[in-house]
């Protein structure tokens, strides 16, 4: 019977996972330059890859992310070097401030086509862990904690939300407002820009130096 999955134990298997593909020349993704087309393969690669090691606990589908059990509670996301980013659902400009509500893994990856062999290489010079508290927008949770830190109020948060076009209209700027004066956010490390869907921009996760942030463990 196969151990159950933790996230020490994901880690590890992230480490292995990347040093493989790193040196597989794989045919079924050569001439594609499609990157959602790439990340989806990864994402199912690697799943697959810990499910043949680790009994996964399967949770919430709802949740909509690919290991949704409470203890994992983890998004992977896979995406190019040549620009960093991807997207996920808007659920609240809280998210924003506290972020996703869920880890991360990402794969950052280099892609190389051979056109001698008709293979691709896959080389993952980044991967990263980031805590669920960790997933807030950098630039917004480091305004908040310098109004913070210079003793600012609700009406300073509130127009610090404006300022910054934040989605959401007054009401919703002032429960903000009142929560952030009880519960001091995180410094968040994504870039996190306004659309339809969150536009999640991960340049700084791949330039943070590893061990520097507690939270964000750097894997490669």
């Amino acid at each position: 019977m196969k151990e159950l999955l933790t996230i020490p134990r994901l880690l590890v298997k992230a480490v292995e996972f990347c040093a493989i593909q790193s040196q597989y020349a794989n045919p079924l993704l050569y001439g594609i330059t499609d990157g959602k087309a790439v990340g989806t393969f990864v994402e199912h690669a690697f799943q697959t890859f810990i499910s043949d090691a680790y009994e996964i606990q399967i949770g919430s589908s709802a949740k909509g992310i690919d290991l949704p059990s409470d203890d994992i509670n983890t998004d992977i996301k896979v995406t190019s070097i040549k620009q960093p980013q991807s997207s996920c659902p808007f659920k609240s400009p809280r998210e924003k401030v506290y972020g996703l509500g869920y880890n991360l893994l990402l794969f950052v990856y280099d892609k190389k086509d051979d056109p001698q062999t008709q293979t691709t290489k896959l080389n993952f010079i980044s991967c990263a862990f980031i805590d669920k508290k960790r997933t807030g927008d950098f630039q917004t949770t480091k305004g908040i904690r310098q109004i913070l830190d210079n003793n600012g109020n609700v009406d300073d948060l509130v127009g610090f939300f404006y300022d910054k076009n934040f989605p959401g209209d007054e009401i919703i700027f002032q429960g903000l407002a009142e929560e952030i004066m009880e519960n001091r956010p995180k410094q968040g490390y994504l870039t996190i820009s306004n659309a339809l869907q969150w536009r999640l921009q991960y340049k700084r996760i791949v330039d943070t130096p590893k061990d520097s942030v507690k939270g964000i463990v750097k894997i490669i």
